[in-house]
């Protein structure tokens, strides 16, 4: 006897929505509008005989019922998501990867060639939406992602740290030179990411450099929203920006950026954050993907111990 089940569109749209805990969002993630969704959802509560959410003026919260009933519902939407990526292929297999578009353009695409090479069949598709994936349901086989603490679980693999220090152009490094030769980052217009956990007040507080009256101040200076975009304008002389390492290597191997840490006497400072590797663990996973993860992995080994060794 076949199973009786609820209407799979309405099932799509519980489950974006319980994930999200927001029809709006759904909607923009199925590209459908907000209000196909709430329908579609008081049809599948119609369908069940249980509410599954809380509707308030301004919130929406799964029931009881509705939480129990979104952790099946997603595992069930991942296994069909993995059966589907492990279906034949005769047009090649294909790896896609979550990423930060900084990390992506600075640190992973100028080693995929590397991984081309090993895997010439493989095509590999490299995400920089700033959406939050989730594996393996929207068709991605890794995500790379910033945590401060250790994630307590298999499927995230730490990749390296970041370790912060000053940089700017020569031109710009010349011109916070006191008379008797030596930096003064007071003179600094310094160069902000908004958007980044650790910035200027970790650096100061962490290196002891003396901040407010009568020592740099971190409020002041230029404000931005991207890693990419503070070290393009430390490039092009507009101030100094906080190095992230490995992230800036490139641009320190060919002089466009400087360090000022050794001269500040300061050095390198560990960020708290890190990158890590997540992906589905599954012991029957296909050979590229698994290829991927360890190629990946040996490349971030890499390059940390590069960095430890500077």
């Amino acid at each position: 006897m076949p199973l009786r089940l609820p209407p799979l569109s309405s099932l799509r749209f519980f489950e974006a929505a319980g994930r999200h805990q927001s029809f709006k969002l759904a909607a923009a993630e199925l590209n459908v509008t907000p209000s196909a969704v709430s329908h579609g959802i008081v049809s599948l509560e119609q369908t069940l005989g249980v509410e599954l959410f809380v509707r308030a003026p301004r919130s929406l919260t799964l029931t009881a019922a509705g939480a129990d009933y979104l952790h099946y519902i997603s595992k069930a939407f991942e296994l069909i998501a993995t059966g589907t990526q492990r279906l034949p292929d005769r047009r090649g297999s294909s790896i896609s990867v979550s990423c930060a578009p900084t990390l992506a353009s600075r640190w992973l695409l100028p080693r995929l060639h590397d991984f081309r090479t090993l895997w010439p069949d493989t095509n590999v598709t490299v995400d920089t939406s700033p959406r939050q994936v989730n594996l393996p349901t929207d068709g991605f086989d890794f995500a790379i992602r910033m945590s401060r603490a250790p994630v307590a679980d298999p499927a995230w693999r730490k990749l390296f740290g970041e370790q912060l220090v000053p940089v700017c152009s020569p031109a710009c490094r010349d011109s916070l030179r006191g008379d008797d030769g030596k930096l003064d980052l007071r003179r600094a217009t310094l160069i902000h990411v908004t958007q980044a956990s650790e910035d200027w007040q970790t650096w100061l507080a962490r290196t002891g450099t003396p901040a407010g009256t009568g020592g740099v101040d971190a409020r002041r200076g230029l404000h931005v929203d991207t890693i990419q975009l503070a070290f393009e304008a430390a490039i092009g002389g507009l101030g100094v920006a906080l190095g992230r390492r490995p992230l800036v290597d490139r641009d320190l191997a060919s002089g466009v950026l400087v360090e000022l840490g050794n001269e500040l006497h300061t050095g390198l400072v560990d960020a708290e954050t890190a990158y890590w590797l997540v992906s589905t663990e599954d012991g029957g996973e296909r050979a590229d993907v698994a290829g991927f993860r360890s190629w990946l992995l040996a490349e971030a080994q890499a390059s940390a111990q590069a960095d430890s060794s500077r």
